[in-house]
């Protein structure tokens, strides 16, 4: 999902685009859950002919400011959204497939603006995709005094607390701090990897319960929740730009036999071990990244068995449900029941099932 400096990369690319520019033009696609309390004709009709005066972004959310007396589109990308300006690629998450093509009109479009110089008379096409239809479009009069903008916690660029309002919200919540980080009425813009990344540099586990951290750690975690954030959005998201000692360049590819050649500062290899928090699956870096209480969880196993952590709420749109593993009890010491062993064909585990009246089998 694109996370806040993703956010910030796309923003940046409708100012390049469509700033002090006329919309002329708005096509659409119907689409009556990706379009948030409007119709797609609606949005069309609230955005022609008016000018982009400007373009802002708070937390995953990014709106485009414009002339006149109307509402502003309001914009989340979800979980597969993203910006192309026709004749080039789309930008992605991560990295762009090979298979990204620049036809046009784009697969998954649900709107394209044609937006004017009106002095040289040149238009450009920006076009919203979302493939997975987990994004949101909404039109808004103040963007940032109303929903959803409105329900979220401080943006780490624009809004962040002293340290000592920070220490105070850590510190009276009791779930583990990487579920907080990834609850956007929180820290609004921070997602999976920004948190993972964050806490590997403060050098805090995941799962440590955020009302049993200590001034030594809230600090370096304070810390690196501006910097992380800052860092990631100087070079415009750009991941072949980020430092090479962060651990987003060795998180990705787990299950798949990746070899990770990340290191510690006295040149051994790092450890790194996933474990599932807040619904999330999390990186952290055991040697550096240590537990200091019990919790309830089990780190991934050599085998890559899930972990069974119960879920903590995080971001509304972030988490996912997490499977657990359901155990029949039945009595056993009835004289009418015998077991009768079923192997599932889904996960290969053995399943006890007790049938009634099955002590002769003979005469079923």
């Amino acid at each position: 999902m694109p996370e806040l400096p993703e956010v910030e990369r796309a923003a940046r690319l409708v100012r390049d685009v469509a700033l002090h520019k006329r919309i002329v033009r708005v096509e659409t696609t119907e689409d009556d859950i990706v379009y948030n309390g409007i119709s797609h004709v609606e949005f069309a009709k609230e955005l022609q002919d008016r000018v982009v005066t400007g373009v802002g972004r708070y937390g995953k959310v990014f709106y485009i400011e414009l002339d006149g007396s109307g509402r502003m589109p309001v914009l989340h990308f979800g979980m597969t959204g993203m910006l192309q300006v026709r004749g080039e690629k789309a930008i992605y998450y991560r990295e762009t497939p090979r298979k990204a093509s620049t036809d046009w009109p784009p697969r998954f479009m649900k709107f394209i603006l044609h937006v004017r110089n009106d002095e040289s008379g040149a238009t450009t096409e920006l076009a919203f995709l979302d493939a997975r239809r987990l994004g949101r479009i909404r039109l808004c009069s103040s963007p940032l005094t109303e929903p959803p903008i409105s329900t979220l916690g401080f943006d780490p660029i624009i809004s962040m607390p002293d340290l000592e309002v920070f220490t105070k919200s850590v510190r009276k919540r009791t779930c583990p701090i990487k579920a907080l980080l990834l609850d956007q009425s929180f820290s609004a813009g921070v997602g999976n990897w920004v948190a993972d990344e964050i806490l590997y540099h403060a050098r805090i586990h995941p799962e440590a319960r955020c009302h049993t951290l200590t001034d030594d750690q809230i600090a370096p975690l304070y810390r690196q929740t501006l910097e992380v954030c800052r860092i990631a959005v100087e070079v415009n998201a750009d991941d072949s730009k980020f430092p090479e000692d962060w651990l987003f360049k060795y998180r990705w590819g787990k299950g798949k036999g990746k070899k990770y050649t990340m290191r510690l500062a006295d040149g051994s290899p790092a450890t790194i071990k996933w474990i599932t928090v807040g619904g999330r699956t999390s990186a952290y870096v055991a040697e550096l990244q240590k537990l200091t209480q019990i919790v309830e969880s089990e780190v991934l196993g050599s085998d890559g068995s899930e972990s069974e952590l119960t879920p903590i709420t995080g971001s509304e749109d972030e988490n996912k449900p997490v499977r657990k593993r359901k155990h029949r009890v039945e009595p056993t010491d009835s004289p009418t029941l015998s077991p009768v062993k079923r192997r599932s064909t889904r996960s290969n585990r053995v399943s006890v099932t007790l049938y009634e009246g099955t002590k002769d089998q003979g005469s079923n």
